[in-house]
């Protein structure tokens, strides 16, 4: 019988938020806090529409919260998960911490708000046939295939799949590390396709329909399962075919502009370039350009197009240029001791960004919306959403992250691309497991 992944010490599932900081932070904390800062500021505007009506019908046409927080979220994923993949060495490796980080507490938000709009306390999104709904959910396409997100914060979740798909082309044709050069390019694109007024949707008869969900979905499955592969030939198809999928939905879809879906894997590929820098692998200088080019297109973008002037030239720009303002202080701060509260924040982040729409969409169906500010009830939302999060951190995220470890662990020692060298050795229990010889080579906490 195979031994399971290592169990934690047990705990009270009363624990205060600090008890779910690791006992040793890595020095990546300052990104923990951006993370849990991020998550606090998309939940406010979420809820907002619930409990602050008034106070988000003045603050939207200042500040677009939602968009704020994401373009965080967003920067913070660029900076981590090509390090993640490079770190490992294997793309078989990444996948399966891709999996075994998203898909747990997903499958578990999925369930709760099926079961919450069966028994009548939520209403559920529909207007598509149930099958291709969930085929474009399971592989986290649904919003660059043009189907109703069941949850809407799960649109973010396509365009880190795509994020994912690009990383692994650029990492398997060895292109990987040009991570300046890429989100100059795609701020170029969104530049360029903001300036000739692109229309939102080049396949617009068959966005959402069933066989282009199948198709894309098939074509995913076999992209990921090549680039996993033994064979470098066949690891470079899957990685080229996973790339070329990804650009084509970003740029195809009808739900978000093509300007702003580009934008946006500009601003992750931004986070990979300055990660570069800050680990020596390139100078500051393309950093820097790459940082100057990508707002300079954004910020153009956002103006040349936006239908409601007064939203995108303001709200938008406002949003996107405090969260690079964010990062920037969290990258500047770095070596600072991150407070244990805001590394709490950061490690059940995932937990409030999911958790949250399914506790709103409750509250909606069963006692509805204020037509008056209520901060009281803003508050409570919160008392009862944190304690909540970190259950589903401490039962639903790490055991499936411990998982998703034991079994990358259990594949071929074969490194399928540049890194360092990876040595097997056996522990205790006579598992075979992988160590890289350098400290900074492990997985960075995501």
């Amino acid at each position: 019988m195979e031994p399971g992944p290592p169990r934690a010490p047990e705990r009270s599932t009363t624990e205060p938020l600090t008890s779910v900081v690791p006992a040793d932070p890595s020095r990546l904390g300052w990104l923990d806090a951006l993370r849990g800062i991020a998550a606090l500021v998309v939940v406010f505007d979420h809820s907002s529409y619930s409990y602050l009506p008034e106070f988000r019908r003045e603050l939207v046409h200042e500040v677009s919260t939602s968009r704020y927080g994401i373009m965080v979220f967003f920067l913070v994923s660029g900076y981590i998960i090509p390090a993640s993949l490079e770190r490992r060495g294997s793309v078989r490796a990444f996948w399966i911490g891709r999996v075994f980080r998203i898909y747990p507490l997903w499958a578990v938000v999925v369930t709760a708000l099926l079961v919450a709009g069966l028994l009548g306390l939520a209403k559920i999104r529909t207007g598509q046939n149930a099958a291709t709904t969930a085929l474009a959910h399971v592989t986290l396409l649904q919003e660059l295939l043009g189907t109703p997100n069941l949850l809407m914060v799960l649109w973010t979740l396509s365009y880190e799949m795509a994020f994912y798909l690009l990383v692994v082309g650029l990492f398997t044709v060895r292109l990987h590390r040009r991570s300046a050069a890429v989100a100059v390019v795609l701020a170029v694109v969104a530049a360029a396709s903001a300036g000739i007024l692109l229309p939102a949707s080049a396949l617009s008869g068959v966005v959402g329909t069933g066989a282009l969900v199948a198709l894309v979905s098939i074509a995913v499955v076999a992209a990921i399962c090549c680039s996993c592969a033994g064979s470098p030939a066949l690891r470079v198809v899957g990685g080229v075919l996973g790339g070329v999928l990804a650009l084509a939905l970003v740029a195809t879809n009808g739900t978000v502009t093509v300007w702003e879906g580009v934008v946006i894997l500009a601003v992750m590929f931004l986070g990979t370039a300055v990660y570069r820098a800050d680990s020596g692998q390139t100078p500051w200088w393309h950093a820097t350009c790459a940082t100057a080019v990508v707002v300079a297109c954004a910020v153009g973008s956002a103006w040349w197009s936006g239908d409601d002037a007064r939203f995108t030239r303001q709200s938008w720009i406002a949003a996107f240029l405090l969260a690079l303002a964010t990062f920037g202080v969290g990258l500047a701060t770095r070596r600072l001791r991150t407070p244990r509260l805001l590394l709490g924040l950061g490690a059940i982040s995932y937990s409030v960004y999911l958790v949250h729409p399914v506790l709103l969409a409750v509250s909606d169906g069963t006692v509805g919306r204020g037509p008056r500010d209520d901060v009281v009830v803003e508050v409570a939302f919160y008392v009862v959403l944190l304690p909540l999060c970190v259950l589903t951190y401490r039962y639903v995220e790490r055991p499936g992250r411990a998982w998703g470890r034991h079994l990358a662990h259990r594949g071929p020692a074969v490194r399928q691309g540049p890194g360092p060298p990876v040595v097997r050795t056996a522990d205790r229990d006579g598992q075979r497991c992988a160590l890289v010889k350098d400290r900074a080579a492990e997985e960075p906490v995501t």
